[in-house]
């Protein structure tokens, strides 16, 4: 849902019914409430398996549009991306490239309570000082929520002093990271690799609101990641062995000259397409044959028996029953 109106014009209530709505509405406005991590939101996401109900106040007119997605493509890449990262996170928590991309961002990221601690060293140590900095995280975290509102314009208004910022503290936190060196200690190996397939398993939570399926996948990549590979083998072997094996029929005569004229037809098919394909050299095979003619008809589609080896076979046929190839086949090059 798109709200279109001037960002500081009105306040946003949520809820499941009217009455939700309601109360957090009379909560906000108490006199004793106050939560620095509400912010304003211009694209809210409904739920299309549960009950929504969207308060809005505003003193401007403003007008709501509904954007109906049949397909969320970055929630489908946030899946995909959740899965790899449990999959190969044993894999990410001793590569040592993983290692100083992760260092730096989180250097960039922590740098804001370092600006904190800094300037808490310029404020006099008084009891309401004190007091003031004991919300410290509080206060950031809602400075970087007003910083995240503005990101565009800051970006183009700031645009120096945010690169020269972000490079700054790149930088620092590379030279950090480089001087202590790569984790090696298999403990804090692991660790990591914890936190990443952590992280993997909130973000396939957070990537649907069909919960009960995405929780499903959460726990199907936890129990076939904890299950020994041994385990695997003995049920796929289990498996093997009970299942049917398919009855075995002999065929009767009838059935055996006609399974063999049709595999014969198919087979003589894919002869002909051979031939006329660029894969075969045809001036090569006519000079090795006796009889190109008879070949060039066989390819236009002729039969590959003339009419003297059909009469032999039926002869033969009469005679001592089903004659041999051999009988009326002189040599390859026939």
């Amino acid at each position: 849902m798109n709200i279109n109106i001037p960002p500081d014009s009105y306040k946003l209530y949520e809820g499941f019914t009217a009455e939700d709505v309601l109360l957090e509405f009379e909560l906000q406005h108490s006199l004793w409430h106050y939560n620095p991590f509400s912010f304003k939101r211009k694209d809210v996401r409904l739920n299309p398996f549960d009950q929504t109900c969207i308060g809005i106040v505003s003193s401007r007119n403003y007008r709501v549009e509904l954007n109906v997605i049949k397909v969320d493509y970055w929630r489908v890449v946030q899946f995909v991306l959740g899965i790899l990262l449990f999959v190969f996170g044993p894999r990410l928590s001793k590569n040592v490239f993983f290692y100083y991309v992760c260092g730096i961002t989180f250097g960039v990221g922590a740098s804001f309570l370092i600006l904190v601690y800094f300037m808490s060293r310029l404020f006099p140590k008084t009891p309401l000082t004190y007091g003031f900095f004991l919300g410290g995280s509080a206060i950031t975290f809602y400075a970087f929520q007003l910083m995240m509102e503005n990101v565009r314009t800051i970006s183009m208004l700031y645009k120096e002093y945010v690169i020269g910022y972000f490079f700054t503290t790149s930088l620092i936190s590379f030279i950090v990271y480089y001087r202590f060196g790569p984790v090696s200690d298999p403990r804090s190996i692991n660790l990591i690799k914890w936190c990443l397939q952590g992280a993997a398993l909130v973000s396939i939570f957070m990537c649907s609101y069909f919960q009960e399926a995405v929780l499903g996948v959460d726990l199907l990549l936890l129990v076939t990641y904890n299950i020994p590979k041994s385990w695997f083998i003995s049920i796929i072997t289990l498996m093997k062995r009970f299942r049917p094996t398919p009855k075995r029929k002999l065929l009767s005569e009838d059935e055996y000259h006609e399974q063999g004229a049709r595999e014969t037809a198919r087979a003589l098919d894919e002869l002909r397409g051979y031939c006329s394909s660029p894969d075969c050299d045809q001036w090569r095979v006519i000079i090795r044959l006796k009889n190109p003619i008879r070949f060039a008809k066989f390819v236009q589609g002729s039969s590959h028996l003339d009419d003297d080896e059909v009469l032999a076979y039926d002869v033969d046929s009469t005679r001592n029953g089903i004659a041999s190839p051999q009988d009326y086949f002189t040599d390859d090059s026939d």
